[in-house]
């Protein structure tokens, strides 16, 4: 009787224990990356807000990409991933995408700022199409005129990647330059102290 007992209790308990936090999100695993993915593109508005226009012409070495080239950067990978996440696709203009990147590079910083934040958006709203479910769903993926096919889950990980690959790009930048990046500066602690 004892055991029986047990083993209910065992079987019931985390079920209640879950039911009362409310469980566990319907897509845990798209709930992580789009966590990610969300902080991410936070860092890097937050990031290219606090660099002056004067510096977006910044690069360390003559071969390393310029501030100005990551903005662009950036904005261009998010379209390619985010363009695989499903049915919603990016009507860019042609300036955006028939510019060459080192024109592109060279932008007003307002202007790629925009256009970058614009990329985040988009990338946001296509999250909203991707479930634990449709991940393992493959797609076509075509780069530089070859084609292959892939789940789309390598092109959510590979979204938040490269997100990652450049914010850690642009917080060595701007460390160079003597700025903050936004995940070194101080956080307010509990209790306003």
């Amino acid at each position: 009787m004892k055991r029986a007992v047990v083993v209910a209790l065992a079987l019931i308990l985390p079920t209640g224990l879950a039911a009362q936090q409310g469980g566990p999100p319907a897509n845990p695993i798209t709930t992580a990356f789009r966590n990610r993915i969300l902080a991410m593109h936070r860092n890097i508005a937050q990031a290219f807000d606090s660099i002056p226009a004067g510096k977006f012409s910044f690069k360390p070495t003559p071969a390393q990409l310029s501030i100005g080239y990551i903005a662009q950067h950036v904005a261009s990978d998010n379209y390619f991933f985010c363009n695989y996440f499903g049915d919603m696709k990016a009507n860019l203009p042609a300036s955006d995408t028939e510019t060459p990147d080192s024109v592109r590079a060279t932008w007003p910083r307002e202007t790629l700022i925009e256009k970058l934040k614009a990329s985040f958006t988009f990338c946001q709203n296509a999250l909203g199409q991707v479930t634990d479910a449709n991940l393992s769903d493959q797609i076509t993926m075509t780069f530089n005129g070859n084609s292959r096919n892939t789940a789309r889950a390598n092109m959510v990980l590979g979204h938040a990647l490269d997100l990652a690959d450049h914010y850690s790009q642009l917080a060595n930048y701007m460390r160079l330059n003597g700025i903050l990046p936004p995940t070194a500066l101080p956080r307010p602690r509990p209790g306003g102290e």
